[in-house]
């Protein structure tokens, strides 16, 4: 006879702190996972980008060559690359085997808020309060970047790649979508400082947060309102927000010490997780399991569900 389906359960989230990482690296500007979720990339205000396994806890190189505090990073899909950003207005494209500096790109007039690789990791996106998009080429000699993206009218807070789109978050209020593919700018005003922007991970939303602490998502071709979150606070900060692996919540920083999680559909706030006194700065979901990183002064949290059991004991 055949058995009943068993229901499928509910998204677990992660709220369970399995490891607490102490940086050593003053105040830490960004957390980020690398594209599988094995490792971590965190900024420190001590001019320092480090390389962490976060659920063992262990630091596996320090790389240093920035001349300011270090705002953001990301990952080459390949693991063998890691770009950065800062407050000395450099993009810094690194070897992650050697730890060295493989280019210095100079150009931008004030700090890099946020820095990307497209997809085969040939070109690094920098965003800046310069008001300005650059576009750098990893394998040529030229010092000039290959594109520059200035349509916005105040700083970049905010800037993430699809295969063939860049999506621009601005301190003047509006998302930018560039498709590369049609050669179109789309643009959608929410009126409010912009901090962080994302696509969902089916690629058909884009989450945005704002100064009036509110999370907007919205349908990525028509700029339609889907949904708003609030209950957090987000007034002064830049604060990254995300969605979770599966697309179920909306999950976003706070100035009040916590991580707030919506459910996407209904728009109900469904977990608010202390993480410490000040300002939760940065966040990153894993891209396949129910794992976040935080970060608050000079430490990052590792949490997990409460299921989860780690190898050899929790930190």
């Amino acid at each position: 006879m055949a058995f009943p389906e068993p229901k499928p359960r509910g998204p677990e989230l992660p709220q369970k702190r399995v490891k607490t990482l102490d940086c050593g690296q003053g105040a830490v500007r960004a957390v980020r996972f690398n594209v599988d979720g094995n490792y971590c990339l965190t900024c420190g205000s001590d001019k320092t980008l480090k390389l962490w396994n976060p659920l063992k806890g262990t630091l596996l190189r320090t790389y240093s060559g920035h001349g300011y505090e270090v705002l953001d990073a990301a990952g080459s899909f390949d693991n063998s690359s890691l770009c950065s950003g800062g407050g000395d207005k450099a993009v810094v494209l690194w070897d992650v085997a050697s730890g060295q500096v493989v280019r210095k790109f100079r150009g931008h007039a004030g700090k890099v808020n946020t820095v990307q690789f497209n997809e085969e990791a040939t070109v690094i996106l920098s965003g800046s309060i310069d008001s300005s998009i650059r576009c750098w080429d990893c394998r040529s000699r030229r010092p000039e970047p290959v594109q520059t993206l200035d349509e916005a009218r105040d700083g970049i807070s905010s800037v993430k790649v699809s295969d063939h789109e860049v999506l621009a978050g601005s301190v003047d209020g509006r998302v930018r979508r560039y498709d590369l593919r049609l050669g179109q700018l789309f643009s959608d005003y929410v009126g409010s400082p912009i901090t962080c922007t994302c696509f969902s991970r089916d690629g058909q939303c884009t989450l945005v947060s704002s100064l009036d602490s509110t999370l907007r998502l919205l349908d990525k071709d028509t700029g339609e309102l889907l949904g708003e979150y609030t209950g957090h606070k987000n007034q002064e900060y830049k604060l990254d927000c995300c969605l979770s692996e599966r697309d179920t919540h909306v999950v976003s920083c706070s100035e009040d010490g916590k991580v707030y999680f919506w459910d996407l559909v209904e728009g109900a706030l469904t977990l608010a997780l202390p993480v410490g006194p000040g300002v939760v700065q940065s966040l990153a979901f894993h891209p396949t399991e129910p794992c976040l990183l935080t970060a608050t002064g000079g430490s990052v949290q590792c949490w997990r569900e409460e299921a989860y059991e780690a190898d050899g004991g929790t930190g």
